[in-house]
């Protein structure tokens, strides 16, 4: 046999095969290709349009709606979509084979120059990741944003146009993370949510999110919220090898946030919430490692606008005011949303639960909650836990009909907050989905 045709054969020394079609999977296979790895494909749904086209731009084989094993477990690593559950058959008869399967953070890890701010907590981060980069950007940094939102870390690696890359990572994609290191992380918060994919053990999920500090040396600067219990009780037990810089509690005075010993006029800054204000002292302390000056900073925080789908103001119709917070899908999250609310409340909420317990939100139902509108395939759980507290508890299955009914309950000078404390999946796509139509719905009502 010639040796042009020997070369054709799969290698596993140097296969990687990757788990996943979307941005992530994407992007791991354009770095795996640049980086001199036979690299494959599979995913199991259908892969965008988009991707398919890359993939074949860069000869890089793959298929859909299906997985060939024979295909899969010749491969030196797996990088694994983090989306995909460990608990799935395949993964585990790799892990039995002895075939390593890591996250694409993992994977680019090995290959980044630049510096990396590591984001991660149960809420706030898309805030915070947007709110650091764009800080940064202002600034006049080198600096790009992905992760689990944007671009792909893998991409960008790849590209290796940036300087400074701030990541929004998942618990999901830390699962998969071994010796990547943030040189600057932050942990913002920890609260139930995914608990499902922890067995539903809470100190499962505490160990998932801590591991955005993992391989950190006194280099590295760790950057945590001490107001939080999960953390602080972590923490006695797991001290950090990084240089730690704890926030220990929001300091507002006279409408100027104080971080160390600056401090930042509040009056044009369109983030609100005392939720808000944690993230911005987080995304502050991270940023003054990097030499920002505070004219910048107090520039930066009056120039960002918060992100879609995170309290997002929709409209004013007819007096009442319609807020998209698609993106609040646990309970801790909804608990910042309705905190921040100044006027009576027609709440929006419901879809795929993900072992909810409603109590933290008892009081805050009691005190602002005119009327609830169920927007999910079952609400038996929401409908049994505030039936006691809310007099007006209605359901709805689709966007179009929560804002229709939202509109009949509410009066001129309340808000409707679609916040649903739960998944997106029963109804829509995603939580994005779900917020545009929702967003979609109430530009309708405008219409004359």
């Amino acid at each position: 046999m010639s040796k042009s045709k020997i070369d054709k054969f799969p290698t596993p020394r140097r296969r990687v095969v990757i788990l996943g079609g979307g941005e992530s999977g994407v992007g791991s296979a354009i770095l795996a290709k640049q980086k001199g790895f036979e690299v494959f494909v599979s995913d199991k749904g259908n892969i965008p349009n988009k991707y398919q086209k890359e993939l074949k731009e860069n000869d890089i084989p793959y298929e859909e709606g299906q997985h060939t094993e024979n295909l899969i477990f010749n491969a030196l690593e797996i990088i694994k979509s983090p989306g995909i559950p460990d608990k799935v058959p395949m993964i585990k008869e790799l892990h039995k084979k002895g075939i390593p399967v890591i996250s694409e953070i993992e994977f680019a890890g090995r290959y980044n120059k630049a510096t990396i701010i590591g984001i991660t907590g149960s809420n706030g981060k898309t805030t915070t990741t947007n709110l650091v980069f764009h800080l940064l950007k202002t600034a006049g940094k080198n600096v790009e944003m992905g992760g689990n939102v944007g671009f792909s870390f893998a991409r960008l690696v790849a590209e290796n146009k940036h300087k400074i890359l701030v990541l929004e990572l998942s618990s999901f994609q830390l699962d998969g993370m071994f010796e990547f290191k943030s040189n600057i992380a932050i942990l913002l918060n920890i609260t139930p949510d995914h608990l499902d994919r922890y067995d539903y053990k809470m100190e499962n999920y505490i160990a998932s999110k801590f591991r955005v500090f993992r391989n950190q040396t006194s280099s590295e600067v760790a950057i945590y919220n001490l107001m939080d219990e999960n953390i602080k009780n972590f923490l006695k037990k797991n001290p950090l090898n990084s240089k730690a810089k704890p926030v220990r509690k929001i300091r507002v005075e006279d409408g100027y946030l104080k971080v160390q010993r600056s401090k930042y006029d509040l009056k044009n800054v369109s983030l609100k919430g005392k939720h808000n204000l944690f993230n911005a002292t987080a995304a502050i302390l991270a940023i003054k490692q990097l030499s920002v000056s505070n004219a910048l900073i107090q520039k930066g925080l009056e120039t960002f606008q918060p992100v879609p789908h995170r309290l997002e103001k929709v409209a004013v119709v007819d007096g009442v005011e319609y807020i998209n917070d698609s993106k609040a899908t646990n309970v801790d999250a909804v608990y910042y949303a309705l905190e921040a609310m100044d006027k009576p409340t027609v709440w929006v909420v419901g879809g795929t639960d993900k072992g909810n317990d409603y109590e933290p939100l008892a009081d805050l139902a009691k005190a602002k909650v005119k009327a609830i509108v169920c927007l999910g395939v079952d609400n038996t759980k929401i409908k049994e836990y505030f039936n006691s507290i809310c007099s007006t508890i209605i359901e709805t299955q689709s966007a179009q009909e929560a804002v229709k009914q939202s509109k009949k309950l509410a009066s001129k000078g309340d808000v409707v907050l679609l916040s649903p404390a739960c998944a997106s999946f029963d109804l829509f796509k995603n939580y994005i989905d779900r917020g545009d139509q929702f967003r979609a719905a109430v530009l309708k009502l405008e219409r004359p």
